[in-house]
């Protein structure tokens, strides 16, 4: 007989299916009820004049959202070893699934504790905030604060992970902040990176770090006016796509954004941050930002590749996972 988790995980998978076929073909003009057998709790509008346009002007920052979705007691019976923060948008579903099934599933290592959160915002259609109300009330794995969800306020995103460990996590030892669409070797990752049994190490940031500088050209995905950042240099950073840090870290980031004026490259504004707390970055080359085509042999020599998708992941799991006999 089907379980209570699989039934409700398969409820999900067809609610999804049909409000996004309904988006497809119309706009509600109505708020939408449906007819889910999950509670919907109420949630608090965002605020309509606190968005990244606004909040870059300003000499500080002081993150002054709610949890609109929130899991405060995911550490409460013990430290987690390492912290998975994954940022993602509504209509990834497919992707935490995928994520949930394979790299991110928190019981592969059995005593090295692993908690995965994903990482949101507010999204302007009302269908799509309830339908990932209801995948948290399957999963308890995700995260929401009432700042809309866009491209421009992923430094947003990235805090609002920062300040979650800082809050209710802050024994964890480790932190791997990543995107939706990236493969992570996580055997690499915690026995060769992290290595359980050593000593927890302290102020500690490494990923594929990027030494460059803004891009004026505005037709770019990251330009970067000069009023914004006037320096001709950026300094060292970690690629977005994927970077780890001791849990010290997050506390530390968090507290210098407050005092940090916003930037909308997320990668670039926690380098920002990094330089003013002092934390050079260290490179590893295991983290790969780009796409690269799959093979046996070259994924286990790597941590993270980047632009993967929902079925690749679970083949390229699957294949790593049943042919860790084989040699290289």
């Amino acid at each position: 007989m089907p379980s209570k988790v699989s039934c409700l995980y398969l409820l999900t998978v067809v609610c999804w299916a049909s409000a996004l076929w309904y988006l497809s073909i119309s706009r509600p003009n109505t708020t939408y009820v449906g007819h889910m057998s999950i509670p919907i709790r109420k949630v608090p509008k965002p605020p309509q004049n606190i968005t990244f346009t606004n909040i870059h002007t300003r000499p500080l920052n002081p993150h002054a959202f709610e949890y609109v979705i929130n899991e405060p007691k995911k550490c409460e019976s013990a430290a987690p070893f390492l912290i998975i923060l994954i940022s993602t948008t509504h209509k990834e579903f497919d992707a935490r699934q995928a994520i949930r099934e394979t790299w991110g599933d928190e019981s592969t290592f059995g005593d090295i504790r692993i908690l995965t959160i994903f990482l949101l915002g507010w999204n302007t259609d009302s269908i799509l905030n309830q339908m990932v109300e209801q995948e948290s009330q399957i999963f308890h794995d995700i995260v929401v604060e009432n700042f809309i969800d866009s491209y421009h306020n992923l430094t947003l995103k990235t805090m609002m992970g920062m300040r979650w460990v800082t809050t209710f996590c802050p024994k964890a030892q480790y932190i791997l902040k990543t995107d939706s669409d990236i493969f992570v070797n996580m055997d690499n990752l915690i026995y060769k990176l992290l290595k359980p049994t050593t000593k927890p190490r302290r102020r500690y940031f490494t990923g594929y770090v990027i030494n460059g500088g803004p891009i004026r050209d505005m037709r770019s995905k990251w330009y970067m006016s000069r009023d914004l950042y006037p320096d001709s240099r950026y300094p060292p950073f970690c690629s977005g796509t994927g970077y780890v840090f001791s849990s010290d870290v997050a506390e530390l980031i968090y507290q210098t954004s407050l005092h940090t004026r916003l930037l909308h490259l997320e990668d670039v504004y926690v380098g920002m941050c990094l330089r003013k707390l002092g934390i050079h970055p260290y490179q590893n080359s295991g983290f790969n930002h780009w796409k690269m085509a799959y093979s046996l042999c070259r994924y286990r020599r790597v941590i993270t590749v980047h632009q993967i998708s929902p079925e690749e992941m679970h083949r390229i799991w699957n294949d790593m996972s049943s042919k860790k006999h084989l040699r290289c």
